[in-house]
């Protein structure tokens, strides 16, 4: 079986603090798993897709709409107090501390970056988000009652990962990313001097936090080592260095809400322009 961490290793650093965690909890649990790379721009969907999965970082939505779903080994808790000790986590809309953006709205009509189209963190949780908030169009001049005007110029070109997007923003090739808040957090410790050029305007609501998933059955073992890491000194400095409390073992079918996420956003924005220009990446199919 395999084991990786890069959804979260965000920084070369993070990564090493990962591999090391992740080698502690094998260790303890006493299974053959091994430590492997994926790094970008390989696809995620290729890791997901292997057989051998013990414990890989998934994001929720692709995990929520795999048939069958791979089984659940455990999921991270932020220790930071605004994650209110739970499984959870949500989008930061984040804007160059420079701008003279303030709210979300005011960055309607702007650029915006999204990392790939089945990213709960760096694009749905955006689309569903917005959703709600085409009353808020006029800040752009459009009407809201008009399906045919854009809510944004333009999405930018596939940004892959929360780094990726946030760089953008830095840099300015966008005006406006959503970025996984769990993901930010760690780039805030280990990345200061990007983070430091960015500001949040807005987020989207909670939803599950991207578990660790197995391929098949027979991980009780590696689950309970997952479980039980706070409780060892030394797994639980490596913890606090990657600003986790604690893992615990979500019910699947709390992931079933960005599913049905997914498809009310993808209703939606067949009916509405969210863009003016859309990378070929983000098209979505008619069925």
């Amino acid at each position: 079986m395999i084991a990786n961490a890069r959804m979260y290793s965000v920084s070369p650093e993070v990564a090493a603090l990962w591999g090391r965690l992740l080698a502690a909890i094998i260790e303890k649990a006493g299974v053959r798993v091994s430590l492997i790379d994926h790094p970008e721009p390989r696809p995620m969907e290729a890791l997901w897709r292997r057989t051998d999965m013990g414990a890989v970082f998934m994001c929720g939505l692709p995990f929520s709409l795999a048939e069958p779903q791979p089984v659940l080994v455990a999921a991270p808790v932020p220790s930071s107090p605004e994650f209110e000790g739970r499984a959870q986590y949500w989008s930061d809309f984040v804007v160059r501390a420079d701008s003279d953006f303030h709210t979300v709205a005011e960055t309607f009509g702007k650029r915006i970056a999204f990392t790939v189209p089945h990213s709960q963190s760096g694009c749905v949780a955006a689309l569903t988000y917005f959703m709600s908030t085409q009353d808020c169009a006029p800040a752009t001049g459009l009407a809201s009652t008009d399906a045919s005007a854009p809510l944004y110029r333009e999405i930018i070109t596939p940004t892959i990962t929360p780094l990726g997007a946030l760089t953008a923003v830095v840099q300015g090739a966008a005006d406006v990313a959503p970025i996984d808040s769990y993901a930010l957090r760690l780039l805030q410790r280990y990345r200061p001097e990007l983070t430091c050029q960015v500001r949040i305007v807005g987020q989207t609501s909670p939803t599950p936090i991207p578990p660790l998933v197995a391929s098949n059955s027979g991980v009780d073992a590696l689950r309970s080592a997952f479980l039980e890491a706070h409780r060892d000194a030394a797994m639980r400095s490596l913890m606090d260095k990657l600003l986790l409390q604690r893992f615990t073992l979500p019910d699947p079918k709390s992931y079933a809400v960005l599913r049905d996420g997914f498809e009310a956003a993808t209703h939606y924005w067949r009916a509405h322009r969210f863009a003016a220009t859309i990378p070929s990446a983000f098209v979505t199919k008619r069925r």
